[in-house]
């Protein structure tokens, strides 16, 4: 049997201090924790950097560092932060030698990073090891160039190079969330398909359970399959809230698509061993011919500012789409006139808060709000752009009249002044799948000794 403590969905986020307790003094094999993901949208891997703050994760992994120290067993996150970029490893590798110093301690910390060249995504492609995935864009040599960071995603093989180390800590740079979990059970030769299921289950911490917030869970592999144990006071796992999971960031609740293979639920059985704790079996790892890792990249498409106003008046609420729509039509042409910019140069779009900003045009209900919010989003290639189609937007948020003969309305403005630099924006720009002969062969593994 192998117990995998997991304290929380990801480090940031927070745990149970109590029930990290409890799952300290369960006796587990490994603690795994992640550091993030794309969740949260491109920027954070465009930039490199984490979304959580640094008071917050440095606080939580000084705890879990302790924990470690107290379990004597290794202590592994994966996609350290948030992003997994290199820059972000070497981030969270400083707040670990900050910690190690602080507290006195010394470990041997392995460090795995994921980060990809361009240059080397680019042989790969003319090589035709490159495969998309469905949505994937177009990619050639300048969208590759211009990302500001590419990542692979590790998977177990890579977790248990690391590992093999003999390390107490190890720090990787984007990893599958499942991965760091399904390592050493997987090695230690647990059911193939309890591991990935299992760790598909545990990723999220306490989010398979009836408490999702409370953080910390215990998985127990075996050659059969897996139990799922949230260690929480009021946290219970039910069959439900256990199979559940796997319609959680998953387009199939049946196939899971991981490095190397993918593991198939479809036969899976989930039975309430007691008021808290569940039993899995019946999963099924299914491997591939050739083994692949997911490429991640986000580039730079421009710079943004956004404008906010409020809408109170009851005839501009019921009358809010003619009234962005002229808004938009007028200061598209003035920008255009005005500054020489063609279409592709620049975009101007306003959403309505409180009516359709989240679903846009799949929205199907109406809700007869007193107030609606008008949020003006600004892009352009460049800061000085921005800031002048933002303040030709100004003026029509603040004033524009729904008829041409009827008095001037104004409307509010909640902050001054109204544009808000929102700096460099990022999209997606790969969502494919690399082939390696090996795999480490896109990865780097180093070993340090801090302390």
């Amino acid at each position: 049997m192998v117990r995998v403590l997991v304290p929380s969905g990801a480090l940031g986020l927070g745990y149970d201090s109590v029930a990290l307790d409890r799952g300290i003094a369960a006796k587990p094999d490994i603690i795994a924790i992640d550091g993030g993901s794309t969740d949260s949208g491109p920027s954070y891997l465009g930039r490199g950097v984490s979304k959580y703050s640094r008071a917050s994760t440095k606080a939580e992994w000084a705890g879990l560092i302790e924990a470690r120290a107290a379990a004597g067993v290794p202590l592994v996150i994966g996609t350290a932060g948030t992003c997994g970029s290199d820059g972000a490893v070497d981030w969270l590798v400083g707040i670990t030698e900050e910690i190690l110093a602080e507290t006195g301690r010394s470990a041997r910390v392995a460090v795995l990073k994921s980060g990809q060249s361009a240059a080397a995504v680019q042989d790969a492609l003319m090589a035709g090891r490159i495969n998309p995935l469905h949505p994937a864009p177009d990619i050639d040599d300048t969208i590759l160039d211009s990302c500001g960071n590419i990542v692979a995603l590790a998977g177990a093989e890579q977790i248990n190079a690391a590992l093999d180390t003999d390390a107490d800590i190890v720090i990787a740079g984007r990893t599958t969330d499942t991965a760091i979990i399904a390592a050493l059970p997987l090695v230690r030769g647990c059911h193939p398909g309890g591991a990935w299921h299992g760790a598909k289950i545990g990723e999220c911490g306490a989010l398979c359970a009836t408490n999702p917030q409370s953080g910390v869970i215990m998985v127990e592999f075996d050659e059969e399959g897996f139990t799922v144990s949230p260690l929480a006071d009021g946290a219970c796992a039910t069959p439900h809230t256990v199979s559940a999971h796997m319609l959680y960031e998953n387009s199939d609740p049946f196939i899971l698509l991981e490095p190397g293979g993918h593991l198939d639920v479809t036969d899976a059985s989930y039975r309430a061993l007691d008021a808290t704790r569940v039993r899995v079996t019946g999963s099924k790892w299914v491997p591939s011919e050739r083994y692949g890792v997911k490429l991640e990249g986000a580039r730079r498409v421009g710079y943004q500012s956004v404008l906010l106003t409020l809408l109170r008046d009851r005839r501009y609420v019921e009358n809010v789409d003619a009234w962005c729509s002229g808004i938009l039509s007028r200061c598209r042409a003035k920008v255009s006139e005005r500054l020489g910019f063609g279409p592709g140069e620049f975009d101007i779009e306003l959403r309505v808060i409180g009516k359709d900003a989240t679903l846009g045009h799949l929205e199907n209900r109406s809700n007869g709000a007193l107030e609606l919010g008008v949020l003006g989003i600004v892009t352009a290639g460049s800061p000085d752009a921005v800031d002048e189609i933002g303040k030709m937007l100004n003026p029509y948020l603040l004033h524009h009249p729904l008829t041409a003969g009827e008095e001037q309305p104004t409307f509010a403005f909640p902050f001054s002044p109204a544009e808000i630099d929102r700096g460099e924006v990022f999209e997606f720009c790969l969502n494919h799948v690399m082939e390696l002969s090996d795999p480490m062969e896109a990865f780097r593994l180093e070993v340090r000794y801090i302390g």
